[in-house]
């Protein structure tokens, strides 16, 4: 045995020393590579091309596994380790690319902008070039002097506060002024911001907090109000940040993001009370849990873990999100026949409906989720 272990030993050291000189070769290469990717990013900085290109992306993606499978190389790893090289380079050329102004030495006022979504921006900005103002509720005496010659007045502040600050600052704006919000309606806000001031509007809603700490693939929808192309330097320097942008109507955002936002929302709103109204010993449930439960409860912990009145104004900002809140809870009462007849034909047949519904979206949905699901049994 003794004997075994010392040839073994000394067999497995020189394996062990080539290991090394090929992950130090590997390592050579990302340095290589990263300093061609700094030469992508003055280039792109020169003409103003944004970070993300999806379809390079996944083209590149795409040979990857053609040649994985020809070396022998599991092609879900090859994909999984370029996914990472990938993000990384993104957020490197997004670094870069925030000290890239499309308009720089333009001023900007942040109505809210001691918020945490204004902080956000205004670091954005600043680092871009721009000369940047914040305007709080402590400061609204010396609102006038701070909208003096301002390229853009963005406001970021809560939702039922939105219109009455829009109708409050817009008299101090120049026509040429682009005045812009960050709500997650749009609607009323984009309706207020026309009715109040002649010069270019326009409705911006970004969809991700910000603790993101950058804009690398984060989706920020437009909804465009008046002078679209005096708006379009902000579309293009969001894109130039590395934000994927999709245009919309205020009416069709609204109702989108009633089933997006407010029902998701609420759906795990009522999940945890049921659980809480219940004393589920959620401990216990996790030691129990597949690795589907898990990933539901995080998303339901995660709700509880925020900011209730952010969530409040979310769900309850419009009468149309109520009232789709209303019929989503009379399409939950409509199940009890079922349930008490344990009629199992009935359910089969919806279940069966429904999947037929959702169509190829489904496979899509097994493979993300399962992609979500291995990253989450990787990690615990």
């Amino acid at each position: 045995m003794e004997k075994d272990k010392l040839t073994f030993d000394k067999e497995i050291i020189p394996l062990r020393t080539r290991i090394d000189v090929i992950d130090s070769k590997i390592l050579d290469l990302l340095a290589q590579r990263q300093a061609q990717v700094e030469k992508v990013v003055k280039l792109k900085k020169k003409h103003h091309i944004p970070v993300y290109h999806p379809a390079r992306e996944e083209d590149l993606i795409s040979k990857l596994r053609a040649y994985a499978g020809k070396s022998n190389i599991d092609p879900d790893f090859m994909e999984d380790l370029y996914r990472v090289i990938l993000r990384q380079s993104r957020v490197n050329q997004t670094d870069q690319m925030e000290e890239k102004g499309i308009k720089p030495g333009a001023k900007i006022l942040i109505i809210g902008g001691a918020g945490q979504m204004g902080e956000f921006f205004a670091s954005l900005f600043h680092k871009s070039g721009y000369i940047v103002r914040i305007l709080t509720k402590n400061d609204w005496a010396g609102a006038e002097q701070l909208c003096k010659d301002i390229d853009l007045a963005l406001v970021c502040v809560p939702i039922e506060k939105t219109c009455d600050i829009i109708e409050k600052i817009a008299p101090f704006l120049g026509p040429e002024t682009l005045l812009a919000d960050l709500t997650s309606i749009k609607a009323k806000p984009l309706e207020k911001m026309l009715a109040s001031h002649p010069g270019p509007v326009t409705g911006l809603h970004p969809l991700f907090g910000p603790s993101s700490g950058s804009l690398d693939k984060q989706i920020i929808v437009i909804t465009p109000g008046r002078k679209s192309n005096q708006c379009q330097w902000l579309v293009d320097q969001l894109t130039l940040w590395g934000a994927i942008i999709v245009q919309s109507n205020a009416r069709e955002h609204d109702e989108i993001m009633g089933i997006v936002q407010a029902l998701r929302h609420f759906a795990t709103f009522t999940f945890g009370q049921f659980l809480y109204e219940n004393h589920a010993r959620l401990e216990r449930t996790l030691e129990f849990s597949s690795p589907i439960y898990r990933l539901e409860m995080g998303m339901v912990g995660r709700l509880f873990a925020q900011d209730s009145s952010l969530y409040s104004e979310i769900i309850f900002a419009t009468k149309e999100r109520r009232h789709l809140l209303k019929d989503y809870i009379a399409s939950l009462n409509n199940h009890l026949e079922m349930l008490e007849t344990n009629d199992k034909s009935l359910f089969i047949k919806k279940f069966k409906n429904i999947a037929q519904w959702f169509g190829p979206f489904s496979e899509q949905a097994m493979r993300e989720s399962t992609f979500l699901i291995n990253k989450l049994i990787e990690r615990f």
